[in-house]
């Protein structure tokens, strides 16, 4: 019967080919997101301690002038004719984010909004060389700056849409980059009680590219022929684009007597991350007081930490003037925790 050992060799040797090609390492990776691709990532940090507390679910609940970051939409649907807020964030690396906001709500008309975010990285820190160590009087920093106009409106009674204007601009030492941005939102209040949709996108703008004095050489041309090696050639540094992100919200708020349930989610489509889901819950006792928490960023790749906890404190002073202060602790996991505090005045 050989030719029924030659038939059985036959088809026996693709076999260990086969499984031999399949255990050689491949030079592609699979399912790779755009992380860390763009610039401005500080635009993608979030800002209100309400917000951040609920998993940073903040697009379907108008909260405070934190809003305007969230969705701008959501402005329209503030208590009061004036809010004011003042957030701060003491976030990773010893880096912090402070962001201040004002909204003014005029009958008729609309809402009307301007906000500053500043993220601190690095102050005025000693520029070191290898012949000078210990410095060498030069001071160096590392900033990054957005400021942001915005308007929103009722264009009926259930329906809400806001648009807001903003420059942006990060600056490494001598060298700076700016960007001009749209964000665009809507709020739709259901006919159901309590339940609202939300749709936000964030960040459409141009590209940033760096520019500066640092990036200014000299260049020889042709250093074999002794021709001028002092003519002056400026550095050309990528183009980055900014963190585009569509975010879609839902949030449900349930009163009792004094009760107050409140539950929000977002769906987050960015450009330079994979999809994820933000969550969180507002239990409010007596209008008074509040207990958050939230888990953030679920489904994301490579996804650290997440959970979330806050509480805050509400209270009217002085007849029409009321005073909020919320503060959240963010679990980051090996990157530590992060906290945040903010305080709005509203009239």
């Amino acid at each position: 019967m050989p030719w029924l050992v030659l038939t059985a060799l036959v088809f026996a040797l693709p076999l260990p080919v086969a499984a031999q090609e399949d255990d050689r390492p491949q030079n592609f990776a699979e399912d790779v997101t755009n992380a860390g691709t763009s610039a401005a990532p500080f635009l993608e940090i979030g800002v209100g301690a309400r917000a951040q507390a609920m998993g940073n679910a903040g697009t379907a609940l108008p909260s405070d002038g934190t809003s305007l970051y969230w969705n701008p939409a959501a402005a329209a649907n503030l208590e009061g004719n004036v809010n004011v807020t003042f957030d701060r964030t003491s976030w990773l690396a010893g880096t912090t984010l402070d962001y201040v906001a004002a909204v003014f709500t005029f009958a008729g008309i609309g809402s009307v909004g301007l906000s500053v975010m500043n993220f601190e990285m690095v102050d005025e820190q000693p520029v070191r060389s290898i012949l000078q160590p210990e410095g060498t009087g030069e001071f160096y920093s590392a900033s990054d700056l957005a400021l942001s106009a915005s308007y929103a409106a009722r264009l009926t009674p259930r329906f809400s849409a806001g648009i807001s204007g903003k420059y942006v601009q990060e600056t490494l030492w001598n060298e700076t980059a700016g960007s001009y941005a749209l964000d665009l939102g809507v709020v739709y209040r259901t006919n159901l009680p309590g339940l609202s949709l939300a749709a936000s996108i964030s960040n459409f703008g141009s590209d940033m590219q760096l520019s500066g004095r640092d990036l200014l050489r000299p260049y020889d041309d042709d250093p074999s022929n002794f021709s001028n090696d002092k003519l002056n050639v400026r550095l050309a540094t990528d183009e980055f684009s900014l963190p585009l992100q569509f975010r879609f919200g839902m949030g449900y708020v349930m009163e009792a007597s004094m009760h107050r349930l409140t539950l929000a989610a977002d769906l987050l489509h960015p450009s330079d991350n994979s999809e994820a889901v933000n969550l969180g819950g507002e239990y409010t006792f007596f209008d008074t007081i509040s207990f958050r928490g939230g888990v953030a960023a679920l489904f994301e790749a490579d996804r650290t930490g997440g959970s979330t906890f806050g509480v805050g404190l509400q209270h009217r002073v002085l007849g029409q003037l009321g005073v909020a202060a919320d503060y959240t602790y963010a679990n980051w996991g090996i990157l530590n925790a992060t906290h945040r505090v903010t305080v709005t005045i509203r009239r």
